[in-house]
């Protein structure tokens, strides 16, 4: 048997509706180019502007706001970025990777990084780079003074200063006064492979990075933390650092989290945006690549300061 029509039909004013004109994107205008009006305000156009608006409340009370990382955002070139959140209060504290640290250590030297991984490692070449090892010499020496392994390596670039060092993100964050701290695991970094390497040193200084964390997650009330393209070491370090400080003194249970990545994955998803808001606050998951998505989201917070 055929299925039967619906018997009424009913006025399509007494139906709410998900999409208006209101929200709609505005047409481009050259003349007055505006991220903040160009975005739909639906869906994840909706999204992104709320998540702005996260950030700049949480600039306006002063409350944290944690940029964690991987490497791939200094590879692609948008530390001048990182730099000009930090300038305008966008930014209160740097968390990444060994990684990342040196490429930005690198770059202040050398003006380039991201050697060609497939051709090097074809010959054992990969990873056996001089200048570079002097990494473990700033954390040997880090360990010594007391220092954390971002610290030292922000000191490092900025005290010399490094013929770059205008594009080194750990020097600016230095001078700054800013928290740079880095998470590594011994054997994933290349410095690890150098004959000069401390695994002493290198465990110390990224433990007291580890207990910088904390500190700022203490505080992370109100605040904003959002990962870029870290798929497991920032998630599980930001999960340890969260449940710390909610043990010692109850705090950090409600604040705004981000995801932005060129995929899902598991931990980001669960250890950043699901379960530490999962009883207050929100999450957000964002997908794109991050030489696209960066420089979007820098320009749309400084448009709308």
């Amino acid at each position: 048997m055929a299925p039967r029509p619906s018997k009424k039909l009913l006025p399509i004013s007494e139906r709410k509706n998900k999409v208006h004109v209101a929200d709609f994107a505005t047409p481009v205008d050259l003349g007055q180019p505006s991220l903040t009006e160009l975005f739909p305000h639906i869906l994840a156009g909706g999204e992104l502007a709320e998540f702005i608006d996260c950030v700049l409340e949480a600039r306006r009370l002063g409350r944290p706001i944690i940029f964690m990382m991987g490497a791939h955002v200094l590879k692609v070139g948008l530390g001048p970025l990182l730099i000009q959140l930090m300038n305008n209060g966008l930014l209160t504290h740097l968390a990444t990777n060994g990684a990342a640290a040196i490429h930005d250590y690198e770059i202040a030297l050398i003006g380039a990084t991201s050697e060609d991984v497939a051709e090097n490692l074809e010959t054992g070449r990969f990873g056996n780079w001089e200048e570079t090892s002097q990494l473990n010499t700033i954390i040997t020496q880090a360990a010594k003074d007391g220092l954390g392994f971002g610290k030292a390596v922000g000191r490092e670039i900025t005290t010399k200063p490094l013929p770059y060092h205008e594009y080194s993100v750990f020097g600016a964050a230095y001078k700054k006064q800013i928290p740079a701290t880095v998470h590594t695991a011994i054997g994933t970094e290349i410095i690890h492979q150098h004959p000069n390497a401390d695994g002493a040193a290198i465990g110390q200084t990224s433990l007291h990075d580890f207990h910088v964390m904390i500190k700022t997650v203490s505080n992370l009330e109100g605040g904003v933390v959002m990962n870029w393209g870290s798929s497991v070491i920032m998630p599980e370090v930001f999960l340890k650092a969260l449940t710390v400080a909610r043990y010692n003194d109850g705090k950090a249970g409600s604040f705004t989290a981000a995801d932005f990545d060129m995929i899902r994955a598991y931990r980001p998803l669960m250890n950043v945006v699901n379960r530490p808001t999962k009883h207050g606050g929100r999450g957000f998951t964002f997908l794109g690549h991050h030489e696209i998505m960066l420089p979007i989201v820098v320009r749309y917070l400084l448009e709308k300061i």
